[in-house]
């Protein structure tokens, strides 16, 4: 159900890669109710000169260690697991792999549940014989 993309700037290693799609995992399982064995991330790297942003947005400054993360997920949560899960984020990709959560931006895109195909051509999360 989330479909998650990861963009950063390249030069990371594996390992910091990992653990930014871990700790958005986490965080979706824990404060979105996501199932565990959900787990679809897309990660972009981009080169210095192709990942433009604003460093000091909003009164936050951010640093060349931005990660954004776009959500798109059922529309289907309230704001306060919305509020959680952005606050999980920030704090499980503070623990690990050390990103300061002024340099973690999450974007939710949200959608129906007939939107959604996970294979063999059938709208998955539709249980009546129209959607298959």
């Amino acid at each position: 159900m989330p479909l998650i993309r990861i963009s950063l700037i390249k030069g990371k290693s594996t390992a910091h890669i990992r653990a930014i799609s871990e700790g958005v995992h986490q965080a979706l399982v824990e404060a979105y109710g996501a199932p565990a064995d959900d787990r679809f991330h897309l990660v972009h790297q981009h080169e210095r000169d192709e990942f433009i942003y604003d460093s000091d947005y909003l009164g936050i400054h951010r640093t060349d260690d931005l990660v954004v993360i776009n959500i798109t997920a059922g529309n289907w949560r309230d704001t306060a697991q919305k509020k959680a899960l952005f606050k999980a984020i920030a704090n499980n990709l503070a623990a690990n792999p050390g990103l300061r959560p002024e340099d973690v931006l999450v974007v939710l895109q949200p959608n129906a549940r007939d939107e959604w195909s996970f294979g063999n051509g059938s709208a998955s999360y539709v249980k009546d014989d129209a959607g298959g």
